[in-house]
């Protein structure tokens, strides 16, 4: 079994900064994309930013510019720095990943982006 387990959540105020982790446990053979989804309350969870095992990243239009992804292969984590943070930024950010050619989801964690 395979666990996505996030960290780096909670409060700041806008134009502020937040890194959110993810690691993965388990029986794990390879890490194919891996990335970051949100979901804002009433709206349609939404791509973030995803990093491929070869280190290519793919970003939502909201993301752009403000947001970077990287990972940590040797400790199968994908970081996501945020900064510039908006109130539209306000949801609850989900980890993706495709490992072992499975999809898992993490659980999420909270950002509020205060005004």
């Amino acid at each position: 079994q395979v666990q996505l387990v996030e960290s780096g959540g909670g409060l700041v105020q806008a134009g502020g900064s937040l890194r959110l982790s993810c690691a993965a446990s388990g029986s794990i053979f390879s890490i194919n994309s891996i990335g970051w989804y949100r979901q804002a309350p009433g709206k349609q969870r939404e791509l973030v930013a995803s990093i491929s095992s070869g280190g290519n990243t793919n970003y939502g239009d909201s993301a752009k510019g403000r947001f970077t992804i990287s990972r940590d292969n040797a400790k199968n984590t994908v970081y996501l720095q945020m900064n510039s943070l908006k109130p539209e930024d306000t949801a609850v950010y989900y980890c993706r990943a495709i490992v072992n050619d499975r999809l898992y989801w993490g659980q999420g964690t909270q950002v509020t982006v205060a005004k």
